[in-house]
């Protein structure tokens, strides 16, 4: 799994970007609210990735924000809703409008969204209710390599950035990565 991408932005045509890391170009697709806070070509700039595998393509999809791949992630373990409606949502709106939109269960705010139906819309709030909370946009502070590693470990491990970010706060800040990995299980298995 790839989940970050530091490098060169050489290429921007939304919603697609790419980025040269060790010489080698990465495809991202990203949502708008990502595409437009990037910085110039030829600039470096670090991406959040989530990857999709698929019979016919390895898709690479890309945020400036864990806020917003946490809920790209809540997204698109809704029936019905694949990538490309999740990143046509976060481009069409902010996580907070979308968070906003669910809590008030507003549906006619989410088909304004290209790609949304009335049905569609219903069915995104009967599922996201209660999902998209204020301890979402929290984003996980690491001190130092290890313990980005440590999250990177728990988060390809299947737990949510949340309940890694709950593990790192009790491990001792020097801990190295395989003890600070074998803490975390630990901590989260009770």
């Amino acid at each position: 799994m790839i989940g970050r991408l530091q490098g060169q932005l050489i290429e921007k045509s939304p919603p697609l970007v790419m980025l040269d890391v060790g010489g080698v170009g990465y495809e991202v697709d990203v949502p708008m609210s990502t595409f437009y806070q990037l910085p110039s070509l030829g600039e470096r700039v670090t991406l959040l990735t989530h990857m999709v595998v698929r019979e016919d393509a390895h898709q690479l999809f890309g945020f400036l924000t864990a806020e917003e791949r946490a809920t790209f992630r809540q997204l698109i373990r809704i029936s019905g809703v694949g990538p490309r409606m999740a990143l046509s949502l976060l481009s069409g709106l902010s996580v907070t409008e979308l968070a906003q939109a669910v809590s008030q269960q507003q549906s006619a705010r989410l088909v304004k969204v290209p790609g949304i139906g009335k049905k569609t819309a219903e069915r995104l709030l009967l599922e996201l209710k209660g999902k998209l909370g204020p301890d979402l946009g929290q984003p996980v502070t690491v001190a130092n390599d290890a313990q980005a590693d440590i999250v990177q470990a728990l988060i390809a491990l299947g737990y949510a950035e949340r309940d890694a970010s709950a593990a790192l706060k009790a491990l001792p800040p020097d801990v190295g990565v395989s003890e600070g990995i074998k803490l975390a299980l630990r901590s989260l298995s009770r």
